[in-house]
């Protein structure tokens, strides 16, 4: 129990650190909303100051901080300054899809990374080792974004198997229907963060379960003659669980980042196609919003992997 308030008070202090350094740096950038304003020859300095005005704009930085404090404290990120909508209603409507995709990518990683990165080890520089090695390889060098338009070309255009873009199709459709509708839409971009993800997550593991074989205790459960599903179940994976559960809570905002590109690749309206359309247009409310929930989020998922790690390891209990 009181491990559990230490990790909600330690959330707590590094949303509210977060949030200052992103209000600073947000207001610190070249540029502002009322930019294009500025340079409108109709626009004149009165008007603007008047906006500036009805935004909360022409108050000093602390202020604008203490009062979007006050507001946060509620659960309110304000309204758009571009469309004039709810802030929170906007990020609420747009998180499934993003959570949805890094939750069924991060478990897919997990799962295949720790398959093939065994499997790598224990055929260790043979042909199966070789070929997962260069998988890795190619996992570990290949951006997102070049591989998000090989994916858009060779299975959209060229097979047409799966839509370009968007999250629906035109025709509306209802219940079961529209889900598979979009899962079909979503199976190239999680494909693309399936395949990122891996390289070094194989890696790891191999490395990892290679320096389990070479320990002392495997080598005396094998001459004990125990079969290989029994090494594997009772030395292998106990021993590899807390290092990578460790290394996924520390991914998490690599995904989630990640999917700021591929969302505005493929039009899905996320949470990473709403920070970056807000980011260009300077939109404060939606970048504090999003930073904010993604920064949240991001601790939710450490103070997870943490509390895996407490349970699986008893030197972390102690």
């Amino acid at each position: 129990m009181l491990t559990l308030i230490q990790k909600i008070s330690y959330i707590l202090f590094m949303l509210l650190l977060i949030s200052m350094i992103s209000f600073l740096a947000i207001h610190a950038a070249p540029n502002s909303f009322f930019g294009a304003g500025e340079l409108n020859p109709n626009m004149t300095p009165e008007a603007i100051e008047k906006l500036k005005a009805v935004y909360g704009l022409d108050k000093s930085l602390v202020e604008q901080y203490i009062e979007w404090v006050k507001n946060l404290v509620h659960l309110n990120f304000g309204v758009s300054f571009v469309t004039g909508a709810d802030v929170s209603e906007e990020i609420l409507k747009r998180l499934p899809v993003t959570l949805s995709m890094n939750l069924i990518s991060l478990v897919t990683v997990f799962m295949l990374s720790l398959y093939l990165g065994i499997k790598a080890a224990l055929s260790y520089e043979k042909k199966g080792d070789f070929i997962i090695r260069q998988i890795a390889l190619v996992s570990f060098s290949m951006p997102s974004f070049y591989l998000a338009l090989l994916f858009i070309i060779f299975f959209s255009l060229k097979l047409d198997l799966f839509p370009i873009a968007g999250l629906h199709s035109v025709e509306a459709k209802e219940g079961l229907e529209n889900y598979l509708d979009m899962a079909w839409h979503l199976t190239l971009p999680i494909a693309v963060m399936i395949f990122v993800g891996l390289g070094s997550m194989i890696v790891y593991v191999r490395s990892l379960t290679l320096e389990i074989l070479k320990s002392d205790y495997y080598f005396f459960a094998l001459s004990r003659g125990l079969a290989k599903k029994e090494l594997l179940r009772y030395y292998i994976l106990p021993n590899l669980m807390p290092p990578i559960v460790t290394l996924l809570g520390l991914s998490l905002p690599g995904l989630i980042g990640g999917s700021v590109i591929l969302e505005s690749i493929f039009g899905i309206e996320g949470m990473g196609q709403l920070f970056f359309m807000s980011a260009l247009s300077r939109d404060y409310p939606v970048i504090m919003g999003t930073l904010i929930m993604t920064a949240f989020l991001t601790l939710v998922g450490n103070m997870v992997a943490d509390l895996i790690l407490w349970r699986l390891n008893p030197y972390v209990r102690r």
